[in-house]
């Protein structure tokens, strides 16, 4: 049975999905979406004030909730590695489900479920059996909790100009080093919209706005004349 058959469609997307991940990771363009887990409930308006969102819950009902999704979250693996470890196996947990089930579903009934059917089955087996292969994972991989940061660290650092030009408007990619050693791969505008860096230039970060990254030129004498 071939994967490319259309009963076995979401399946042949997951396996493209656990492709595009791998490309992700090898070229580091994953590191460009990392995403800032910071919720901010207090909201200003254009007049300076602020407004407060405050809302009543039973704590009986907050215990409960909490227990549950914990529950549901260790069932199901999430959090036990880090996220993209844990949807890889998932995809590939998925995906092997999906075409061996269709496969003996043909053979028994003599044609595969609808890939819609199939896929919704796949996705609920393939959750709870994936929280089970994770677990032994989690025990085995580097704990790095420690050296994790938040990436608004990364402001007074220096960051390497990877590829292209950056300009006012038209970012390019910069590697900067963190306190523990550890390579982070940001968006790098100048700071200054009249300056442009150019590939291998090295540069001063200095303030974040979302995802970007504003940097500028400066002598650092560690860096020794060019």
């Amino acid at each position: 049975m071939s994967l490319l058959e259309p009963h076995n469609l979401p399946f042949a997307v997951a396996i493209g999905l656990l492709l595009f991940i791998a490309i992700m990771q090898v070229t580091g363009i994953g590191d460009l979406f990392e995403a800032d887990a910071d919720v901010d409930l207090d909201f200003a308006p254009d007049g300076g004030g602020s407004f407060d969102i405050d809302a009543e819950l039973d704590p009986s009902d907050a215990v409960s909730a909490s227990g549950f999704m914990d529950g549901l979250l260790s069932l199901i693996g999430l959090g036990k590695v880090p996220f993209l470890i844990w949807l890889a196996t998932l995809l590939v947990v998925f995906a092997g489900i999906g075409v061996s089930g269709q496969a003996l579903v043909q053979s028994l009934l003599g044609a595969p479920f609808d890939a819609l059917a199939a896929g919704g089955l796949a996705g609920i087996a393939a959750l709870p059996i994936n929280g089970v292969l994770v677990r032994p994972l989690s025990a085995i991989l580097p704990k790095d909790e420690s050296s994790a940061i938040h990436t608004s660290n990364l402001i007074r650092r220096d960051a390497v100009i990877q590829t292209g030009t950056a300009r006012a408007g038209s970012p390019a990619r910069g590697k900067v080093v963190d306190q523990f050693g550890q390579p982070h791969f940001v968006m790098v505008e100048p700071h200054d919209p009249e300056l442009a860096f150019s590939e291998g230039e090295t540069v001063l970060i200095v303030r974040r706005q979302a995802q970007t990254f504003y940097a500028i030129r400066y002598e650092n004498p560690l860096l020794g004349p060019e």
